[in-house]
């Protein structure tokens, strides 16, 4: 049976990014670019072509039942719907653009290449794909080898982090999992029995589909591909690719106002947003999003830059969202108690804890409007980009950060 059964099967950030999109930039033309961080995952060697193409064939034939088209139509943020009618129309004829995929070495070249408004579809079910399958191949590779399946050890570790959290009530999160998890069927066990565990400290789910089948709420705001975007769509000088940073925001208020309003501070280094952002940026958003680099030197920042805009810290949100763990999350929730409030949006060490190392794998937006994309990050392990193009956008947003470790997930 087919991993992606539900074009909901996806992140909700996916939605509300998609929304802005199609009522501001739908024909942008952009390119989306598999890109595997981890050295020696050997994809092409572990996946067979005609495997990950089937499953991406079998996307593309997917379409948004009433059902699906009804609960988003239902999704509200600070007591006004979030998706509107104009938006869901465009959903209910939506079919996958194609792809292009093909073997280099060991590894595969796919993209998505097409309109803005349909190819921001694709990254989050096709990297579960391939995550699914790559790790498929982990397993049979085990049990020929005579060795028990991976479930019973994801099992209890799961049991281990529900226990450490339950003596932790202060910590609060969210599954940010859905692209790298271990596969479809164990996400949904693992926020079925996170859910049933722990019901005051998850929040619910980024994956839209498991959010309507388990009955708790869906979350997301925006990710780095609509400030890459608007940077490639706004070319025309060093000061309008400068500009684009806060174009972002300004829309992203516009569309949804506070609701929504958790700002991701690192495309092009944290720094530089805490210098750009405007007072009443500061005043009104109800916070930020850390997804690199050091968390606690960025919690520090985010403390002290509310405070140099007479903005009482008490009253924001730091959601951090970067290679979680429990030890993590239960140290910064004590380093910020009483200073700041503080969520985390978990991902691949939820529903990727399994036993085999994880991957990093992303599918990342290369190219927009004819122009090279760029993601510099809070570390330059996950910084992407060419190179020429990175150097200059350093230059452009003042960018001096060293900071780099590699990339766990």
């Amino acid at each position: 049976m087919s991993i992606i059964r539900s074009l909901l099967d996806t992140d909700f950030y996916k939605f509300t990014m998609g929304q802005l999109v199609h009522r501001r930039y739908p024909k942008v033309p952009v390119r989306y670019r598999l890109i595997v961080r981890t050295p020696g995952t050997a994809l092409a060697d572990r996946i067979a072509e005609d495997d990950l193409r089937n499953e991406l064939d079998q996307m593309r034939t997917l379409r948004f039942t009433e059902a699906e088209l009804g609960y988003l139509r239902d999704r509200q943020a600070a007591g006004r719907r979030i998706f509107g009618d104009d938006y869901l129309e465009y959903l209910r004829g939506l079919k996958l653009p194609p792809y292009t995929l093909r073997r280099e070495g060991e590894t595969y070249h796919l993209e998505f290449v097409g309109a803005w408004e349909e190819t921001i579809y694709w990254e989050t079910p096709a990297l579960a794909v391939v995550n699914e399958l790559y790790y498929r191949a982990l397993t049979r590779d085990r049990r020929s080898s005579g060795s028990e399946d991976w479930r019973a050890e994801g099992t209890e570790r799961l049991q281990r982090k529900i226990e450490r959290l339950g003596e932790h009530p202060e910590v609060t999160f969210c599954d940010f999992g859905t692209r790298r998890r271990f596969s479809r069927s164990w996400q949904r066990e693992v926020l079925t029995e996170v859910a049933a565990a722990l019901p005051r400290q998850f929040l619910g789910t980024s994956n839209v589909w498991l959010a309507k089948e388990l009955g708790v709420p869906s979350l997301g705001t925006l990710a780095h591909e609509l400030f890459m975007s608007l940077a490639g769509l706004m070319h025309q000088s060093d000061a309008a690719i400068r500009a684009s940073h806060r174009r972002v925001l300004e829309d992203w208020w516009d569309e949804y106002g506070v609701g929504l309003s958790i700002a991701l501070t690192d495309t092009y280094g944290s720094d530089f947003f805490f210098r750009d952002a405007t007072d009443r940026q500061a005043q009104s958003w109800r916070g930020v999003r850390q997804d690199s680099g050091d968390p606690f030197v960025f919690g520090e920042k985010a403390i002290a830059f509310y405070r140099s805009r007479g903005v009482d810290p008490h009253g924001k949100l730091v959601l951090f969202s970067d290679g979680l763990d429990v030890d993590t999350m239960i140290a910064l929730a004590e380093r910020f108690a009483g200073r700041i409030n503080v969520s985390f949006g978990w991902g691949t060490n939820l529903t990727n804890d399994v036993g085999p190392s994880p991957a990093s794998m992303v599918i990342k937006l290369v190219e927009a409007a004819g122009h090279p994309c760029v993601k510099l990050s809070d570390n330059l392990a996950k910084a992407t980009g060419q190179p020429q193009a990175v150097e200059r956008f350093k230059r452009i947003f003042g960018y001096t950060n060293t900071f780099s470790e590699e990339c766990r997930y």
